[in-house]
């Protein structure tokens, strides 16, 4: 009777169930890793896929299962309310809120063929804001051929608009700066999209020939005479004379006097300093685009150009400095992550160049990275930041970003709070083995938990929390140095709420931020921050931070002290600001 009282009692207590077991009457379901948590709707699950993609998949759930899961959730938020789907897209995608774009191409062409009539007309007119460049536009047209049905009248009017509608000169820098990408060129495009209605002899009409016919539609007196200097072909004129050139000199010249791109240089060209200097320099107002600068510092090292106390070093670390450039181009934190994370190396993941990294660039690096996020005002609360460093952060990596795992995301996001939070403590998910709190609510030593008679705690084999060594003062480098090494048990997300209590800290905020596939605790979240609150009198809050496009989350929807959030959205920080206040 004794057991079987026990038995029935475990599995209907709604105050403490062990995460392999759904809460009672929570509606939870199973997650990938066997645990048992919150599904999330189809607008969160939408805004995961449009900001972090499905890339690689997760630890726990294949690239093709995670991208068919968020692609029937694209589908039925489509079905719910297309209007809204499509000025979901433009704000994530025009904002620069995702490291990558793919996922927004992806969605708007499927708004265009699934939409009703009123989404098809909203998707047709955003096109030219969510594929901004030309490579977008090829991808775009590849997910147009591979995964609907196509072309029809009006989706061919719609990438005819695409070059119609462009300013010249614009129209002329995509048609030398991107003129192919993934087995599509922009002849191919315009074969498929066929626009009509232009004059033979308007300078459009030229552009597009040039487009599919090469110099061969230009006219043979086209390269006999040099453009003025408000003609749109300009460019044109100067990317074909850049192909016959034989002296670095009459390179530079061409980008100082036409702002001739780098894809644009001959490769027997890119290893010139002076080339470079006049990239970086040159080529209008402000010289090189800040997302080519981020892109090209390990080449521009290599050659020279920003040895230390340069003039080159100089105007990289002011154009870094610079948040409204930064923001203006869309450059996301992830970029910048990858940049920093590369650029110290001192060589590529891919490839045979090496450099000697400029200290002050690799500073100038970790400061951009907190200024792509807009300004976040302090709330003045007590923050426990909690990462999940367990083995299914580890990987794959987030957005396909090189060297960026959610282990390592998670630490960057968290540093955007610690840095304006004065109050705010890190501790990580840990092994027994990684010293700090470990069941029971007993705090023991490193002697304590490497003890051969061992120790087990009441919470799983060993599952624990760690204090992290992080500070804001420290640089991303060496904090995602300090959290790469820590061993790591079984995902336990109640552990934060657990530790505050038995120690008696005092939190306003708990932010996790983890992959929500938590399985290993014997108690869920949820019941553990119930627990906290009552047993410390502290009405506290609970924000998930995902770092996976999943469908999970172990923010209860029904609490509305808990917030679920998607990693890596360059909003987020001022949204989890707004919660903490009680704003939202």
């Amino acid at each position: 009777m004794g057991n079987s009282f026990k038995a029935l009692s475990n599995a209907t207590n709604i105050h403490k169930t062990p995460q392999s077991q759904p809460i009672p009457h929570a509606n939870q379901v199973q997650n990938s890793a066997g645990g048992y948590s919150w599904e999330v709707d189809d607008w969160t699950k939408l805004d995961r896929f449009l900001i972090l993609g499905t890339e690689g998949g997760s630890y726990y759930a294949s690239q093709r299962n995670l991208t068919l899961t968020n692609i029937k959730s694209l589908e039925a938020c489509i079905r719910k309310d297309g209007v809204r789907v499509v000025n979901r897209i433009v704000e994530i995608s025009d904002q620069g809120r995702a490291p990558k774009n793919d996922p927004a191409l992806f969605a708007i062409v499927a708004c265009m063929k699934l939409g009703d009539n009123a989404t098809k007309r909203l998707a047709r007119a955003a096109l030219p804001k969510v594929a901004r460049i030309g490579t977008h536009l090829f991808h775009a047209v590849a997910f147009l051929q591979g995964s609907f049905k196509g072309w029809n009248p009006r989706v061919q009017k719609a990438f005819a608009s695409w070059y119609q509608d462009r300013e010249l000169y614009n129209l002329a820098l995509q048609l030398v700066k991107y003129q192919q990408r993934d087995g599509w060129s922009h002849r191919d495009v315009l074969r498929l999209a066929k626009p009509r209605g232009h004059s033979r002899d308007s300078y459009l009409d030229l552009l597009l020939r040039y487009a599919t016919k090469g110099l061969e539609g230009m006219g043979d007196e086209f390269m006999q005479t040099e453009l003025s200097s408000d003609n749109p072909l300009r460019l044109i004129w100067a990317h074909e004379k850049a192909k016959t050139s034989t002296l670095a000199k009459e390179i530079v010249l061409l980008i100082n006097e036409y702002r001739l791109p780098r894809e644009c240089i001959p490769t027997q060209f890119l290893n010139d300093k002076s080339v470079w200097e006049a990239l970086l320099f040159g080529g209008g107002k402000y010289g090189m685009p800040v997302g080519a600068l981020v892109r090209n510092l390990a080449k521009m090292t290599a050659v020279g150009l920003l040895d230390p106390m340069s003039n080159g070093a100089a105007k990289v670390i002011d154009m870094l400095g610079a948040e409204e450039l930064l923001q203006h181009a869309r450059l996301h934190p992830l970029q910048v992550l990858v940049a920093l994370n590369t650029y110290k190396m001192g060589h590529g993941v891919k490839g045979s160049l090496t450099w000697t990294p400029n200290q002050n660039i690799v500073d100038a690096l970790d400061e951009a990275f907190y200024k792509t996020f807009k300004t976040v005002e302090p709330t003045g609360k007590r923050w426990l930041l909690a990462l999940d460093v367990s083995g299914s952060m580890g990987g794959p990596e987030i957005a396909g970003m090189p060297g960026i795992t959610p282990r390592i995301g998670s630490a960057a996001m968290a540093m955007i709070t610690a840095r304006v939070e004065k109050q705010h403590h890190f501790i990580g998910f840990t092994s027994a083995g990684g010293g700090g709190w470990y069941g029971g609510g007993k705090t023991i030593t490193r002697a304590d938990l490497w003890s051969p008679p061992g120790y087990h705690g009441s919470f799983g084999s060993g599952n624990g929390v760690s204090a992290l060594n992080i500070s804001p003062r420290q640089r991303l480098d060496t904090v995602i140095s300090n959290i790469s090494g820590l061993p790591f048990g079984g995902t336990d997300c109640s552990l934060p709420m657990q530790y505050a209590q038995a120690n008696n800290i005092p939190v306003d905020v708990f932010a996790v931020y983890t992959d929500s596939e938590t399985w290993a605790g014997k108690i869920h979240p949820t019941q553990a921050l119930r627990e906290y609150r009552q047993k410390m009198g502290i009405d506290a809050r609970l924000i998930v931070v995902g770092m996976v496009a999943n469908k999970f989350s172990i923010a209860d929807p029904n609490d509305r002290g808990m917030l679920d959030v998607v990693g890596f959205d360059t909003a987020t920080p001022n949204i989890m600001s707004g919660f903490a206040k009680g704003e939202l």
